[in-house]
């Protein structure tokens, strides 16, 4: 199981979530943040330091969101990593 970053993060990239994963598995694009299923342990850490809810499980994303499974997953192995906090992007 993994977790998902879903639609509330794009044009708005908060980072509180990658301080306190213990793997690594956040990458980032110029307008959000996904995670790379294949690292993620599913600790769930990530998920209350999110300020706007768009983390969840991969069982629990919502209906509207499921694609972002699959994006996710795509995008993570050829973006960046990030581990540190830097500022939201303008529009959050």
């Amino acid at each position: 199981m993994t977790h998902v970053v879903t639609e509330p993060c794009v044009k708005c990239k908060y980072t509180d979530c990658v301080t306190v994963c213990p793997v690594d598995c956040f990458h980032e694009d110029e307008e959000m943040l996904v995670i790379d299923p294949e690292v993620c342990i599913d600790c769930g850490a990530c998920i209350p330091e999110c300020p706007v809810q768009a983390i969840y499980t991969e069982e629990d994303v919502p209906d509207q969101w499921k694609s972002y499974i699959e994006l996710n997953s795509s995008k993570a192995p050829d973006l960046p990593v990030i581990t540190e906090k830097k500022e939201p992007l303008a529009d959050s």
